[in-house]
């Protein structure tokens, strides 16, 4: 099966990362130290937000790595608990269909991953993702009630020996093993072997690398929500903070801007209920609802006591162009924002264009700071309009099907001089284009070293529940054949 869609990290709505800078003002000595004091506290987003960071500075060392593994198989342990639709369908899926399932996303991973599997590697994430789980008080209450101190200790020797006393090198070593798991944790601490199969599944794809994953129900509709550009909800960016969660971005004309909610608010209560110190996610799902319900928050703008706001939850649909004007007539210099790669990003680009260029456009400049990226045929199509014949982007895989060359067609080029304004957060999709005007020689690249992301991401359904996997299944390169580390 193909993926669905080629898809490169696009933008998210809620993140659970905060303080997105710090790394670059640790030394490596100092990144230790505050890792560790992180892993102690158990402060996981915060933790996964370091390492991420450091990994983009050239700080992440094999130490610093098992903690950010670590972190993340906590971080994606407490989305699935605080996830109701998921643990919903989790409670109705039998042993017979979560195996399947279970062998399903290998067989995914092992025809289409952009690496050859190790499937021993796998199976030992996955022990050590059940380790976590039911030490986890809330993955005890939904699954594990049986799970005392004693009964825990057991279980780890149970799941040592059996990986130790077997060859684990094929798909079928890896099913027969996580068979035998499955057992020994229904044996020894209650867990239904169907919930043991998906908690080794999410751990097996989230160890691949940085960017494949396992998606639950809301994780995938949140994703296709993105692609199409378009969500039910309140029309905010939003990211954790201590106090609950940071408005980040309100979008132009949503209903939360109608509300009167601003960028640099802070949720500190939703519906009724204090978010301080909860999870992002289990936050994220109280801001959830059908479309036209209401939602009422507590909100804190600079001093003072919190002000209540209530927001009607409404179809949003999520602009990818921004601040389309003319900067100045004389000279005809027209300027726009590319905040994603959308289905729609192409078309409304030449719609902006064709708007500015009714208003005097000479040149334009396309911002392109701060794009996480998207769609990879959206990349394709907007390269497309500056560029009239030639490569745009190579992708090769491992698998066959993922090679592939984009080109470019003549029919309607636009000749007008451009300039791309990129930085550190210019990833992915900003970096095709960018790499394409820049090889082609077509316009002028400004501002700081991109991102540096060179892998593409298939979105692949899975046949139970509802849920899916994010899996690399290729890396691309520019016209001239150079990978994508840092335009």
């Amino acid at each position: 099966m193909k993926a669905l869609v080629a898809f490169i990290l696009g933008t998210i709505f809620v993140s659970q990362f905060v303080h997105p800078t710090i790394a670059s003002e640790l030394a490596i000595d100092d990144l230790a130290v505050r890792s560790t004091k992180l892993e102690a506290a158990g402060q996981w987003p915060e933790l996964v937000s370091l390492c991420e960071t450091a990994a983009r500075k050239g700080k992440l060392s094999n130490e610093l790595y098992q903690r950010y593994d670590l972190a993340k198989i906590h971080c994606d342990l407490s989305r699935r608990s605080a996830e109701k639709a998921y643990q919903e369908a989790l409670r109705k899926i039998t042993e017979n269909e979560a195996r399947q399932l279970f062998v399903e996303c290998l067989g995914r991973i092992n025809s289409h991953h952009v690496s050859n599997p190790d499937f021993h590697k796998l199976i030992s994430r996955g022990c050590t993702a059940l380790q976590i789980a039911i030490c986890d008080p809330e993955f005890q209450y939904l699954h594990a009630q049986q799970a005392t101190p004693e009964r825990i200790a057991l279980f780890k020797e149970h799941m040592q020996r059996i990986i130790e006393g077997r060859k684990i090198v094929t798909l079928h070593d890896t099913e027969t093993a996580a068979i035998w798991i499955a057992r020994a944790a229904q044996t020894v601490v209650g867990v239904l072997p169907a919930v043991t199969f998906l908690e080794m599944t999410a751990a097996s794809v989230g160890g691949l690398d940085e960017y494949s994953a396992f998606l639950t129900t809301g994780q995938l509709n949140d994703l296709y929500a993105q692609i199409e550009g378009n969500f039910v909800g309140l029309g905010v960016e939003l990211k954790s903070a201590e106090d609950g969660l940071l408005v980040v971005h309100v979008i132009q004309g949503s209903p939360a801007e109608r509300s009167g909610l601003q960028a640099g608010d802070h949720l500190i209560g939703i519906a009724g209920t204090p978010i301080g110190g909860m999870h992002v996610d289990a936050a994220a799902q109280l801001l959830q609802g059908p479309e036209g319900s209401r939602v009422t928050l507590a909100v804190l703008r600079g001093v003072g006591p919190a002000r209540a706001m209530t927001v009607r939850r409404e179809h949003v649909e999520v602009p990818s162009i921004e601040d389309v004007e003319l900067l100045d007539k004389s000279i005809g210099i027209g300027y726009l924002h590319i905040t994603s790669f959308q289905k729609t990003t192409a078309f409304d680009l030449d719609h902006a264009m064709r708007q500015l260029d009714a208003e005097g456009m000479r040149s334009l400049i396309i911002d392109l700071r701060g794009n996480p990226g998207g769609l990879l045929s959206a990349a394709v199509d907007i390269s497309d309009l500056f560029i009239d014949r030639g490569l745009v982007v190579a992708t090769r895989g491992r698998s066959p099907e993922e090679d592939f060359n984009y080109t470019a067609s003549h029919r309607g080029t636009w000749h007008i001089p451009i300039t791309l304004l990129i930085d550190g957060d210019s990833a992915s999709s900003s970096e095709i284009f960018a790499g394409a005007i820049r090889d082609h020689k077509r316009g002028k690249i400004i501002g700081t070293r991109s991102y540096g992301k060179g892998s593409i991401q298939g979105i692949f359904p899975l046949d139970v529940a509802g849920v899916g996997m994010r899996l690399t299944t290729a890396h691309f390169y520019s016209p001239t054949g150079k990978p994508y580390s840092r335009v």
